[in-house]
C-alpha cells in the first residue's frame, strides 16, 4: 500500500512538472507584435497613391513615353535575408544598422527606350560601432544616414502592369 501511494504520488509531481513544463515552453517562443511607427490605413495609401498621378503622366507622357513603373515588390525572404546581410555587411564597416533609406532610380536607356523607374533600399545608420576602421579614422554615418559602402537592394519586380496604382 504505501509503494501504491508512493507510485501515485510520483505520477502527480511528474504530471505536474510536466504541466507546468510544457506551458513555459509554448509561451517561449511567443513574439510580441508592435505596430510600427507609420503605418497608415489602405484609404490614406489610396489618396498617396491618387496625389502622385499628376507626376506619374508628366514622367510617362514626356519622358518614358510609355506608362513608367510605380511600385516595386520584393519576397518576405528576399527582405529578410537582405535584412540579414545589410546588418552583418553594416558591422563589418563599423556601423550599427538602424534602418532602410528607399529611392527611386532609374534604369538606363537602351536601344532607344528609356528604362524604367526603380526603387532601391539602402541600410543606414546613427552611429558608428567602432572608431579605428580602415585607417584609424573615426566616421559617422550621421543621424540616419545611409552607410558609406553599404550594398543597396534593387531588382525588385516592377507592378503588374507597371503602371499600376494602389492597390495591385
Amino acid at each position: 500500500m504505501k509503494n501504491l501511494f508512493t507510485l501515485v504520488l510520483g505520477l502527480i509531481i511528474g504530471a505536474l512538472i510536466m504541466y507546468f513544463f510544457c506551458c513555459k515552453t509554448e509561451n517561449l517562443g511567443a513574439v510580441e507584435i508592435t505596430k510600427p511607427r507609420g503605418v497608415i490605413t489602405p484609404s490614406e495609401a489610396a489618396i498617396l497613391d491618387e496625389q502622385y498621378n499628376s507626376r506619374h503622366a508628366l514622367i510617362s507622357d514626356s519622358i518614358v513615353d510609355r506608362s513608367d513603373n510605380r511600385s516595386s515588390w520584393w519576397s518576405l525572404e528576399d527582405i529578410r535575408n537582405y535584412l540579414d546581410y545589410a546588418e552583418n555587411q553594416s558591422r563589418e564597416l563599423g556601423y550599427a544598422m538602424d534602418g532602410l533609406r528607399v529611392y527611386l532610380g532609374a534604369y538606363k536607356t537602351e536601344n532607344g527606350v528609356v528604362g524604367y523607374t526603380t526603387m532601391f533600399m539602402v541600410p543606414t545608420s546613427s552611429e558608428i560601432v567602432q572608431d579605428s576602421i580602415k585607417g584609424g579614422s573615426a566616421r559617422r554615418a550621421g543621424n540616419g544616414g545611409d552607410i558609406p559602402g553599404g550594398d543597396p537592394l534593387n531588382m525588385g519586380q516592377n507592378g503588374t502592369p507597371p503602371g499600376g496604382n494602389y492597390p495591385q
